[in-house]
């Protein structure tokens, strides 16, 4: 893989986005926020929405139209070196396949592509030109995951809830690929371990396609997920617990809060004092945790960058550096073969 940043250092990466929606106009804050980073174009099909957030951002602006790649290539300032595609999932091969072809680095926003024909497209014009790719799946850089992966967490049971009011967006993908597809990718990441089997339920309500989702995922070697989505749901929630032998950790990725439980140092000699004792008794002790029984440990989340910002700082790093990212385009691969998978199954149930 080439670094496409190969100048000296301390030159200003130039970046371009694509997309000026509720996602790229996120992505173009950050980007243009960084004193490392030049943002040289926000490309929209609408002018007069790429001009407005192009001046709000202080950077060019140049409008995409008609459907070929040339038209891609045509509204790249001339040494761009890396670009997010933040476009609607059914054009990020459209956008994605000439600018990796080209040797631009690309974040793709999640999921990868609209179908897997699509993805494998992209992933196949990152190999032709030679170019890094990351997918958005964003929750990877939520607080609390960067905090475990630094402590080496490995869990045997998870249990998801990510519900959301209907927001009117990303209407033109069910749920599973718009919401449940986060949860499918940081689970994936969690147990590391090919998938045996699935059951999945859900339906549509609102719209033609599901709003909520519910699937039951065995890997091999015996882990097991829990997962739920719901885009129809009177109040959010993003709740991520997981199992093992060692401890429990719950993470509310909605309040930035993460709680360890463990086994305290005095938890074998605090077993025996409880063998004797009713449940009813049991039940009513209070001080497992100050007994040494137990032990309960906040993660420290503050002051850990916001999702977004340390996904774009991630990409960058990857770009300069000639890294590799975080979330490969083969992660991202993964995440949408199993989001295809589920969202037939539930298709044929006819909801």
């Amino acid at each position: 893989m080439r670094s496409v940043a190969e100048s000296a250092s301390g030159e200003r990466l130039r970046v371009a986005v694509f997309g000026a929606g509720h996602l790229g106009t996120f992505h173009a804050r950050i980007l243009a926020a960084r004193s490392d980073v030049e943002l040289a174009a926000v490309v929209d099909v609408s002018l007069e929405r790429a001009e407005k957030l192009a001046n709000e951002v202080r950077s060019s602006a140049r409008v995409l139209s008609g459907e070929g790649p040339q038209d891609v290539l045509a509204a790249l300032p001339a040494g761009v070196r890396a670009a997010v595609v933040a476009v609607p999932t059914v054009h990020h091969a459209r956008i994605a396949v000439p600018l990796l072809e080209r040797g631009v680095a690309c974040l793709v926003e999640k999921p990868l592509a609209e179908s897997l024909e699509s993805a494998h497209a992209i992933l196949s014009a990152a190999e032709r030109g030679r170019a890094m790719i990351t997918v958005g799946h964003v929750e990877r850089f939520q607080p609390g995951f960067r905090k475990l992966r630094e402590l080496g967490f490995r869990p045997r049971f998870i249990e998801c809830h990510r519900l959301a009011p209907f927001s009117w967006r990303s209407t033109d993908i069910g749920v599973v690929h718009d919401l449940m597809i986060h949860d499918l990718d940081l689970v994936l990441d969690q147990v590391g371990a090919e998938l045996e089997s699935f059951d999945a339920a859900g339906g549509a309500i609102l719209t033609e396609r599901e709003d909520i989702a519910s699937v039951r995922l065995v890997f091999e070697g015996g882990a097991r997920a829990n997962v739920t989505a719901s885009r129809a749901s009177l109040s959010p929630m993003r709740r991520f617990r997981m199992f093992s032998p060692e401890a429990y950790v719950s993470l509310d990725m909605h309040k930035n809060y993460g709680l360890i439980v463990r086994k305290g140092p005095q938890w074998e000699e605090g077993r025996v004092s409880l063998r004797n004792l009713s449940a009813e008794q049991i039940a009513a002790r209070t001080d497992l945790v100050s007994s040494g029984m137990l032990e309960l440990v906040e993660l420290d989340l503050a002051g850990m960058d916001r999702p977004l910002q340390a996904e774009a700082e991630a990409f960058i790093d990857s770009v300069r550096h000639g890294r590799a990212p975080a979330v490969s385009g083969r992660d991202g691969y993964r995440a949408l073969e199993l989001a295809e998978r589920i969202s037939k199954e539930i298709a044929a149930q006819a909801w």
